[in-house]
């Protein structure tokens, strides 16, 4: 069951509407640009553009900008990632207008002044060495770098401090004439409409928008050598991040390595690594799992930070656990019980409204499609024992994952 409408405009902009019967609205705009589409030396570029796009347009300056939403008590905001920029917002219903209006003339309207650039730059400099200021951060930017070492996909989001001051009005629109192709974006709204008027709306606002339609080449990750680096930073613990390449957006394992990695480390006190670690041996605060996937690739990782004088062993205890999904096979109450919890937080994660209505988007945007609830439930249900343990035999070898330590310099 389809519980969503979608209406693509001329331009190739796609309209994608849930109904919610909800005094509060939310609505983003996702565009299929992020990172990994910058060129060379111009790392941060696409970052450096979702701060500026808030700064000035033809009509409105900054202050005008921030207070068109925040003025009737909404919450706007932007992020970007590997792949995606996304401006969003959360607000009354009443003012849905409001948000269509301000994200057509800062997206396709803003006049990037040089004075906000510079300034803007000062600012993402500073964001730079705040997150180098925490490992727990920072150490997953530097595995990135070497899980895709040297490429494009692996670069840190934020840039560096030479190529962010070093970028100018030029690669600004160079960047979007070249990426913010009116064919993968997406504009979704979630609210208490009709879609007729959602429509309505879409067309008064973004149906004008020129057609864009690059081609876009993205280079296609390879896989790099098994490596292990150590850096010594002035920290108090080791921190340490084990991990792999992984599957892609539409790979027909995605599901069972979500499910796997649910088991292993996510969500929750119960995982088998914090049960193992943290709980049973009392080494190390946090530890965790994580999956990302990609258009054409993915990430899976494990995250633990503990003293110094624990890490190896907290390593071993890592690479036993992976071993046991090596080596045997789920049995058939295990692997129920994983599939029953992994559908559960799936079903409350549902409560954010936000975070549902950005994965619907980028489902949109990757597949012109989105799977219903009852769809992923049943998709979950359908993973095998012998699917997860050939998934745990081609990614969890220790014998082909990247390890990176940041490791207290005394």
């Amino acid at each position: 069951m389809i519980d969503y409408h979608l209406y693509t405009l001329p331009n190739g902009i796609r309209v994608l509407f849930k109904h919610i019967p909800s005094a509060i609205a939310h609505c983003c705009f996702l565009v299929n640009a992020g990172s990994r589409d910058e060129p060379a030396g111009k790392e941060g570029l696409a970052h450096f553009i979702e701060h500026l796009l808030f700064k000035e347009t033809n009509r409105r300056n900054t202050n005008q900008i921030l207070n068109r939403l925040e003025l009737v008590g909404a919450d706007l905001n932007a992020y970007t990632t590997k792949e995606y920029t996304c401006v969003h917002a959360s607000l009354l219903k009443q003012y849905l207008e409001r948000a269509i209006d301000l994200f057509e003339d800062i997206l396709f309207h803003s006049t990037f002044p040089e004075e906000e650039i510079e300034k803007e730059r000062g600012v993402i400099l500073d964001e730079i060495a705040s997150y180098l200021d925490q490992p727990e951060e920072a150490i997953q930017d530097d595995f990135e770098a070497l899980l895709f070492k040297d490429q494009p996909i692996g670069q840190n989001i934020l840039g560096t401090p030479d190529s962010v001051g070093k970028l100018n009005i030029n690669d600004i629109k160079d960047f979007i004439s070249h990426n913010y192709n009116t064919r993968e974006m997406v504009f979704a709204i979630m609210g208490d409409y009709d879609f007729s008027k959602v429509i309505k709306l879409s067309e008064k606002y973004l149906a004008s928008i020129p057609l864009n339609n690059p081609v876009k080449k993205r280079v296609v990750p390879v896989k790099n050598k098994l490596s292990k680096e150590v850096s010594l930073k002035p920290i108090s613990q080791t921190h340490c991040i084990i991990g792999n390449q992984a599957y892609a957006n539409n790979h027909k394992y995605k599901n069972g390595l979500l499910l796997l990695n649910n088991l292993l480390g996510g969500f929750g006190m119960s995982s088998r690594l914090n049960l193992e670690i943290r709980e049973k041996y009392g080494i190390a605060y946090t530890i965790e799992s994580n999956y990302g996937a990609f258009s054409d690739t993915g990430i899976f990782s494990i995250y633990f930070g503990t003293d110094k004088e624990k890490s190896d062993k907290a390593l071993k205890l890592v690479h036993k656990e992976l071993k046991k999904l090596r080596d045997n096979k789920l049995g058939t109450l295990q692997l129920q019980q994983a599939k029953q919890k992994f559908i559960g937080q799936i079903a409350l994660a549902e409560e954010n409204r936000m975070g549902l209505l950005i994965a619907l988007a980028k489902n949109i945007l990757d597949f012109n499609h989105a799977d219903s609830l009852p769809q992923v439930f049943e998709k979950i249900n359908a993973i095998t024992a012998n699917e997860l343990l050939e998934i745990s035999n081609e990614l969890f070898d220790v014998n082909t994952m990247v390890t990176l330590l940041f490791e207290p310099l005394k």
